[in-house]
């Protein structure tokens, strides 16, 4: 008689499922356009009282599909099999992890899953939107394109697709990030990009600044406004804006479908959904897949926006506003602080923006969107980042820290409720390349 009963089932089905992916024929085949699904119509972009008209000139600024999806009431877009080849080159799709090891630390009952949009060849969820930009300026017959960049993550996210389709690229960096990030710099130019700190000499918006002070510290909205002055003089470039506007925040509603089916898989669903927040395009592509099932299911879900009080646009005035600093773009309907306001340099630059995406603004207005704010000395955010590290074993971006943040300052109010609720929070980019903030900011020596 054996000794030892035959086992019924395997050390894997025993385990703990803490990690869920999708197979390349169940990735998403389309974008989520959320704009036929709002509570009320979102208000368009308009023209300021004088001046030429910037709604009209907005086709010389754009690329024609992105514009045309931009105003798009079509609830589905197909994904073009040419993006969706540069897509799966890129990583996608890409794992949701169930956090035991944080749950465990911080014993509470919540149970906490992160999207990993930092399995990416530039570290950041940036390259969903930046690959589709590209892909359809080459197909128009553009040669180059140009942008702004805060944090750097959107800027080597458009380096990179650029060079994977063939195109130039070159990137306005706002100086306070330039300066620091000697590492994302080479890897831009590694890409082959053309970078400039911002404000710069080589336009006539950047210039009126830089001589005025050569080490301003600039900002989103002055960096746009370069970047859109550049495109206009050349005939062979177009701009590529990396937040805000519809079609941006469409292109990356892919990390929200495809965290849905993975939800489905791991046999659960978010009671509270989470993500960092500047112009909202990581919060948009993670969150509204969730807000289309409030809006047309019924479900019930709380969203998070977390964000620095150096900026918290979210906490602003809903107001028309221009979104870049020299008044080049129509005015658009958002939250926002000023387009001419002064913010302090911080870590998580990539949040240092004045305004908030129109489609979220307009969430947020009616009561569908919460919004936290941290410190902008960044120690305790950075520390909670420290602590998901210590746990999880990745380190989230200096933007992605304050998910990270919100999404424990949740689950420890569970343990204080004794509720069990699912938190699900986007860990948008990794913190490879930002460790010099860390260390500036935690005394890491």
């Amino acid at each position: 008689m054996a000794k030892n009963k035959a086992r019924t089932s395997s050390p894997r089905q025993e385990s703990k499922k803490t990690m869920v992916n999708l197979k390349f024929d169940e990735m998403p085949a389309q974008w989520y356009n959320i704009l036929p699904d709002l509570p009320e119509p979102l208000p368009p972009p308009r023209d300021p009282e004088g001046g030429p008209s910037r709604v009209q000139n907005l086709p010389n600024l754009m690329i024609g599909e992105c514009l045309q999806q931009e105003f798009s009431t079509e609830r589905w877009i197909d994904i073009p099999g040419g993006i969706m080849d540069l897509y799966v080159k890129a990583g996608r799709p890409r794992p949701l992890f169930r956090a035991t090891n944080l749950e465990k630390r911080l014993d509470t009952p919540a149970r906490l899953y992160y999207k990993s949009e930092f399995f990416s060849p530039t570290g950041s969820h940036k390259v969903n939107t930046a690959l589709a930009q590209c892909w359809y300026a080459k197909q128009q017959g553009f040669a180059r394109v140009t942008t702004e960049t805060g944090a750097g993550q959107w800027g080597t996210a458009l380096s990179y697709a650029a060079a994977v389709t063939g195109l130039k690229c070159t990137v306005f960096w706002v100086r306070s990030v330039y300066n620091w990030k000697k590492d994302r710099l080479s890897f831009m130019k590694l890409l082959g990009a053309e970078v400039y700190a911002s404000p710069s000499p080589m336009t006539e918006v950047g210039k009126a600044l830089y001589d005025k002070n050569p080490e301003h510290v600039g900002s989103l909205g002055i960096a746009i406004s370069e970047g859109l002055e550049d495109s206009q003089k050349d005939p062979k470039a177009t701009y590529c804006l990396g937040s805000v506007l519809n079609h941006v925040l469409m292109h990356q509603t892919i990390i929200g479908q495809e965290t849905q089916k993975q939800f489905e898989l791991f046999d659960d669903y978010p009671d509270i959904v989470i993500s960092c927040l500047g112009g909202g395009s990581n919060f948009g592509g993670f969150a509204l897949p969730f807000v289309g099932d409030v809006l047309k299911k019924g479900k019930k879900i709380k969203f998070i926006a977390a964000q620095s009080k150096v900026a918290p646009n979210l906490q602003g005035k809903y107001e028309y506003d221009f979104a870049d600093y020299a008044e080049i773009t129509p005015m658009l309907m958002m939250y926002t602080l000023g387009h001419k306001v002064d913010m302090e340099p911080i870590k998580a630059d990539g949040l240092r923006y004045h305004g908030c995406s129109p489609i979220i603004s307009l969430l947020r207005n009616k009561g569908y969107i919460d919004t936290v704010a941290y410190p902008g000395d960044e120690k305790y955010v950075f520390e909670t980042a420290k602590l998901f590290m210590e746990t999880e074993g990745w380190l989230p971006a200096p933007e992605s820290a304050y998910s990270v943040c919100a999404a424990i300052e949740e689950a420890i109010k569970c343990k204080e409720l004794g509720e069990k609720k699912t938190i699900a929070f986007n860990v948008s980019g990794h913190g490879f390349l930002d460790i010099h903030g860390y260390r500036s900011v935690l005394g890491l020596e």
